[in-house]
């Protein structure tokens, strides 16, 4: 993604299946995206992209290689065919198992990024979240980074609902994608 970290759902991906990496090379993520997405359609990806068949068949055989919003999309497309449904809903099953401490935890910066609507007395200083197995078994199923964000904002709520404070939602939490982590 150029100029910007990585963003909440792949790292998401990358943490909770280390082993399902997109491939590097352009070429090869075509040709994955291609085989695995558009069922080897080269007709149905073009048409995806918007750009002409013979476009897609250069990207595959090297000859060109995407740009710009191309080459951001097909990146977040090959990582996202690298764990099929099936390997999602396995690894989810897993974590659900784990009950309130998966083992997985979440940083969130609150320097300068992190929010909560209606208030504006925050202290600089990260949150650490200890995911529940619920909570990992959802970002295991996630499909797309906005559903990331739900998951990691209903954690940030339990944080603070189990504090000081109470009524929090996952809606009350917006922070930034280049100051989060997951391990």
């Amino acid at each position: 993604m150029a100029g910007r970290l990585r963003g909440v759902f792949e790292q998401v991906r990358a943490a909770l299946f280390p082993s399902r990496q997109a491939p590097v090379q352009s070429t090869t993520q075509a040709g994955h995206v291609r085989e695995r997405k558009y069922g080897g359609s080269t007709k149905a990806m073009a048409a995806s992209y918007g750009v002409a068949p013979r476009t897609v068949l250069r990207w595959i055989d090297g000859t060109r290689h995407p740009k710009g919003a191309d080459a951001e999309r097909l990146q977040r497309e090959a990582l996202d065919v690298q764990t099929t449904e099936r390997g999602r809903e396995r690894k989810a099953k897993q974590l659900q198992t784990l009950g309130t401490y998966s083992g997985i935890t979440a940083r969130v910066g609150r320097t300068r990024t992190f929010e909560i609507r209606g208030s504006d007395a925050i202290r600089a200083r990260d949150v650490h979240l200890s995911l529940t197995g619920e909570q990992a078994a959802a970002l295991a199923r996630a499909e797309d980074e906005d559903e990331v964000r739900e998951v990691i904002g209903e954690a940030l709520a339990d944080y603070f609902n189990g504090g000081a404070y109470i009524g929090f939602t996952a809606d009350d939490f917006e922070y930034d994608p280049d100051d989060f982590d997951l391990n």
